[in-house]
């Protein structure tokens, strides 16, 4: 599930919540509706997440996938 990858994502840099909210310039409340599956990032913060991968030296291809999988469905 995408919310298991992102939550993934942050856990493999040991950062909270807030540090990652603050990484992508988002709000705490959106990476917890991120992680809980409640929501899916949009366009916009899929770059930023990509961004923060390729800067972080993270694999971004499993979270792309599961991105243009769901939003197909």
């Amino acid at each position: 599930m995408m919310s298991d990858t992102i939550k993934k994502l942050r856990q493999k840099l040991f950062l909270s919540q807030e540090e990652f909210a603050k990484e992508l310039c988002v709000s705490v409340s959106t990476i917890n509706r991120w992680e809980t599956g409640k929501v899916k990032p949009n366009i916009t913060a899929m770059k930023k997440i990509k961004n923060f991968c390729n800067k972080n030296n993270l694999k971004f291809d499993e979270l792309e996938s599961e991105w243009l999988n769901e939003s197909q469905g």
